[in-house]
């Protein structure tokens, strides 16, 4: 957040905390999702995001898995382990449960989870995309654990950087129009045991405004969130069904 607010404020944008009294719009938006959603009307912006069952619509050829849309009172009654994840807001922690009882009772039965497979990402990457197009990227995991790196670093990183760019082109050709023009979508490099070397899935998508950088340039994830919770007046025919405002 702190690396946004320099890039904004060197573009000659004002940089303002949410709880600041006497906000006015029209503004953009950097922040989570349920103070977002209070502030939008009043401060005039709109809010893109990808639908709750956009991964578990996916070919599985792009996920590498199964995954499938659900409610908390489904993932309850599961009986083996299942990673399960709210979409959009943290409201539970998103990690594998060896069964239903281990998620928290007090849930909203009704709230959607994605539930899938289990598997393991060597490593697993950011990609902040715009208009189908990577405007920046980082890697943010190697095997679930936080290490941050840019993406094209070394000869290595440039190798993996082109392999992402050609999955990404596969999966923008063939779902490009199911995801809003400025979204984050994570990827990752599946270990898969029935053949040799890994395998490119989508780990999920995520709102650029709610998004950690990680090590990706700021300038062009700025760039990404001003498309993703800027104005309403200037959302894109495009975008609209993926408005909330």
């Amino acid at each position: 957040m702190e690396l946004l607010a320099v890039e904004a404020a060197g573009r000659g944008m004002p940089v303002r905390a949410a709880e600041e009294p006497g906000l006015s719009g029209p503004a953009y938006w950097y922040g989570g999702p349920i103070a977002g959603a209070r502030l939008a009307g009043r401060l005039g912006f709109a809010l893109l995001e990808p639908s709750d069952g956009w991964l578990a619509e996916l070919p599985e050829e792009f996920t590498g898995r199964r995954v499938r849309a659900a409610t908390v009172a489904d993932a309850w009654a599961i009986d083996r382990p299942t990673f399960v994840k709210p979409p959009r807001e943290k409201s539970f922690p998103a990690e594998v449960y060896t069964d239903g009882s281990r998620l928290p009772g007090t849930l909203d039965p009704a709230a959607p989870v994605l539930l899938s497979d289990v598997v393991t990402f060597a490593a697993e990457y950011r990609l902040f995309l715009l208009d189908g197009r990577i405007a920046t990227a980082s890697r943010y995991a190697v095997f679930g654990r936080l290490d941050p790196r840019p993406l094209g670093a070394d000869r290595a990183d440039r190798v993996v950087a082109a392999q992402i760019s050609e999955f990404v082109d596969g999966l923008t050709a063939e779902a490009g129009n199911t995801l809003p023009s400025a979204v984050v979508v994570d990827v990752g490099q599946l270990l898969d045991p029935y053949r040799a070397g890994h395998r490119w899935a989508v780990v999920e998508a995520n709102m650029a405004w709610f998004s950690h950088a990680y090590a990706a340039d700021p300038a062009r994830v700025l760039d990404v969130v001003l498309r993703a919770a800027g104005p309403r007046e200037h959302v894109r025919p495009r975008d609209e069904a993926f408005a909330r405002c």
